[in-house]
């Protein structure tokens, strides 16, 4: 593609909007072309650079992806799962490449998004920290080198205002562990163990949640064998490094043909 990528973002005034604009602003290779947020936000028609103070962005805050999208190349959304669906239904009639960044979707809205590869580029994924991506792959290799003799526990820390347990990123790391060790995913998934529940089967993986205070994002593997145990981790320092692996596969997406596509695309492998 000749010049930047045109970027506009969806939830541009929420926590992660505006350090996605942040991000994109950082890099030489894109531009902010448009600003998003739903209808009838109080701020809607305004210039949004003040409101980021950033006084030399010049750019009016949209209420709908058609009018604060027209000439973008792609758009990045961490919202909501309803505006997330929303904006891609748009998307897919306007022929518009996606960056979704937005969790706690179900198995059938996951299912959904997928099925919009078929007319746009679609990017999703639970976390966007480029370091969670290789942690998945990490993980499913050592599942595999271990073999059964090593049981699985993922244990998720996040913030006190999040909604979703377990986290998105926690799921996708289940689902990616229960096909590596050939478990289907559906039957093999504790997630909470009180009483006497008896010994642990070879044929389960605990998934724990914590929440409390500002924690950003921390997931931990541990697999444990007889006498030993190893502990993978991943600690989110910032909602910026989310920012930063979202505007990262924006630049990777750019003129990709139609398709369903995750972070781990992205990957130097």
């Amino acid at each position: 593609m000749g010049g930047p990528v045109k970027v506009a973002v969806c939830g541009a005034l929420g926590r992660m909007g505006q350090r996605v604009v942040q991000a994109v602003l950082s890099r030489p290779d894109l531009v902010v072309s448009g600003v998003i947020e739903y209808p009838g936000h109080p701020r809607i028609g305004q210039n949004i650079g003040p409101l980021l103070g950033q006084t030399a962005l010049d750019l009016t805050l949209a209420g709908s992806l058609g009018e604060g999208a027209a000439g973008a190349d792609l758009y990045i959304d961490f919202t909501s799962v309803e505006s997330s669906l929303a904006y891609l239904e748009e998307a897919a009639e306007i022929n518009l490449a996606a960056v979704v960044g937005t969790t706690g979707f179900s198995p059938a809205q996951e299912a959904g998004i997928r099925a919009f590869g078929r007319k746009i580029p679609v990017l999703w994924a639970p976390n966007m920290s480029t370091g969670v991506n290789v942690l998945y792959q990490i993980a499913v290799a050592m599942a595999r080198m271990l073999g059964p003799d090593f049981d699985l526990e993922i244990v998720e820390a996040h913030h006190r205002l999040k909604k979703d347990a377990p986290s998105g990123t926690a799921v996708k790391l289940y689902r990616a562990l229960a096909e590596a060790r050939g478990l289907d995913p559906a039957a093999a998934l504790v997630s909470g163990r009180e009483g006497l529940v008896g010994r642990r089967t070879d044929r389960e993986i605990g998934v724990l949640a914590l929440r409390g205070g500002d924690i950003v994002g921390d997931h931990s593997v541990y697999f444990c064998g007889p006498g030993e145990r190893l502990e993978l981790t991943h600690r989110a320092g910032s909602r910026d490094t989310f920012a930063q692996g979202a505007v990262r596969a924006a630049a990777w997406l750019a003129g990709k043909p139609a398709g369903f596509y995750g972070l781990e695309d992205t990957l130097a492998v």
